[in-house]
């Protein structure tokens, strides 16, 4: 047995799932209408329906919409590109990653897929796992 600690991975959103094979979100969806939500809900705002099922959300998408953020808090590091994008439908918020954040490698309507990185890690060695959108192609 290794006397050195296993990191281990927490995500930094609840609805971030990482243990159950590829990562992948999870949206609470009304069982009435349909309407998709990441955060808990006491009922829909689209129908006022008050039952809900957890679904998972697509991990391939294309950007709907994005800007390029070149001013942030303190300590953020800038350009980044936060866009939303239309998975199967459901519209997810998420950052740009593993693409340069400008006009040229990034453009509406161009196919993204899930990606997670690590957000840091701290003393007790686990990382903080966050997603972003990477170019599918």
């Amino acid at each position: 047995m290794s006397d050195t600690a296993v990191p281990t991975e927490i995500p930094f959103v609840e609805y971030l799932v990482l243990d159950e094979g590829e990562p992948h979100l999870v949206a609470h969806e009304c069982t009435n209408c349909g309407a998709r939500f990441f955060d808990r809900r006491n009922a829909c705002a689209a129908c006022s329906g008050r039952a809900f099922t957890e679904v998972a959300v697509a991990r391939e998408g294309e950007l709907r919409s994005f800007t390029i953020v070149a001013f942030a808090a303190p300590g953020v590091p800038v350009p980044f590109v936060a866009g939303v994008v239309d998975c199967d439908g459901t519209s997810v918020r998420g950052n740009i990653i593993n693409c340069a954040p400008d006009p040229e490698h990034v453009t509406l309507g161009m196919k993204v897929r899930l990606a997670t990185y690590s957000m840091g890690t701290d003393s007790a060695g686990t990382a903080a796992i966050n997603y972003g959108f990477e170019p599918a192609g």
